[in-house]
């Protein structure tokens, strides 16, 4: 089966989707992103991912005159066409294609539309939650507006690669001041001794996470204490449990940092609580 892609206004064979050598989104990382998990071919967070691709459009001042309701018919034809019932979109929108100079181009550019989908295994995911990850800690070298979810990743990936590089899943973020920010591509979480959950405040410094927001609700729900404060990597690793979210983990339970276990290096009875509340809430 060949696979497509969606570039500005066509369906295109996936190998042969291009844009321009000028767009923004090549030469400057002037673009923003979302994804999307896809589940018996529902988007997860559906909403939420909208909300917050709108918010980094408009934070970066990149005019996009599509409405929701037009992306959402694009987005499941190219599901469709995919035949993809379980898996992933990925939806990029630069400043569009300008010769080369810093500064915005002329107000008339339109904006580079680039979507791909692929089968995901969550299956896969489920099992590696039943064993828990890994994570290491790394500083934290990104720049000061990480609330906008723009595709200048470089920081991340040198993370993300650091992580591979010790066999770790996941690389948590270290600030200046010693205390975790988020992971490389997901958010952080702890629960302490009194079982509460604790994860940093939504900020400038993290990113404003679609599945840290449903959690959390899932949370309240459940009747669960939430803190939202930063922690420390020693707190962590003292910790009675600590996980991670996101649009592809979902709720994914972490059982060492460094070389430190967490609780008895099991899985976490509260974590995997979550994880099964927020797949029923979906």
């Amino acid at each position: 089966m060949s696979r497509y892609a969606y570039v500005n206004s066509a369906f295109v064979p996936h190998r042969a989707a291009s844009v321009h050598i000028e767009d923004r989104g090549f030469q400057f990382g002037d673009a923003v992103y979302e994804v999307w998990s896809v589940r018996d071919g529902h988007l997860l967070d559906e909403q939420g991912h909208f909300e917050r691709l709108y918010r980094s459009l408009d934070q970066l001042d990149i005019r996009f005159e599509r409405s929701q309701s037009a992306m959402q018919v694009t987005i499941h034809e190219l599901l469709r066409r995919n035949r993809i019932r379980e898996g992933l979109v990925y939806l990029q929108i630069s400043r569009g294609v300008a010769p080369r100079d810093h500064a915005f181009p002329a107000t008339n550019t339109p904006p580079t539309i680039v979507l791909t989908a692929k089968r995901f295994s969550f299956s896969a995911a489920g099992r590696r939650a039943e064993q828990g990850v890994r994570v290491i800690t790394h500083e934290d070298e990104r720049w000061d507006r990480c609330d906008i979810k723009s595709v200048n990743l470089l920081a991340n990936v040198l993370a993300k690669q650091a992580a591979r590089e010790e066999g770790a899943y996941e690389a948590w973020l270290v600030d200046k001041a010693g205390l975790v920010t988020e992971g490389s591509s997901t958010t952080a979480w702890i629960v302490n001794a009194d079982g509460e959950l604790v994860t940093r405040p939504l900020d400038n410094h993290i990113l404003h996470g679609i599945t840290r927001k449903t959690v959390v609700a899932v949370a309240n729900a459940m009747s669960i204490p939430l803190i939202e404060r930063a922690f420390t990597p020693a707190e962590a690793k003292s910790a009675r449990e600590a996980f991670i979210t996101s649009a592809s983990s979902f709720v994914m339970p972490v059982v060492q940092i460094d070389n430190k276990m967490i609780g008895n290096g099991a899985p976490g009875s509260l974590s995997l609580s979550l994880r099964d509340e927020y797949l029923r809430a979906q």
